[in-house]
């Protein structure tokens, strides 16, 4: 990988680490607040390799809140299962009022 591709997927996972505990974002605002607009799928990337990194990664969900990444994850329902430790209602891999519980970097953190 070249180097500034490492670089934002650094920066995604620092984002990431700042996911409150019970709370989830999405992929794309996750982009969007590191200015990578229709950058979702780059960040799908950067937290498919961060299960060796202390990244919640399982707090980051795509816009609908479907658990789009759960077959990263050891287990059949471990990203389920993480998320539901949090209080988090998850049915059919999709997270229940996924209003409430979603945290939007762009709106909560300053660069």
């Amino acid at each position: 990988m070249k180097p500034e591709t490492l670089n934002f997927f650094e920066r995604v996972y620092e984002v990431a680490r700042q996911i409150p505990h019970g709370r989830v974002t999405s992929y794309g605002a996750i982009a969007n607040y590191l200015g990578a607009n229709r950058g979702a799928r780059m960040v799908g990337y950067a937290m498919n390799g961060s299960h060796s990194k202390d990244v919640p990664a399982h707090r980051v969900v795509n816009r609908k809140g479907l658990l789009t990444g759960k077959h990263h994850f050891d287990g059949t329902n471990l990203m389920q299962q993480l998320l539901e430790s949090e209080g988090i209602e998850v049915i059919d891999n999709q997270i229940q009022n996924l209003e409430t519980h979603f945290w939007n970097p762009s709106e909560l953190l300053s660069e």
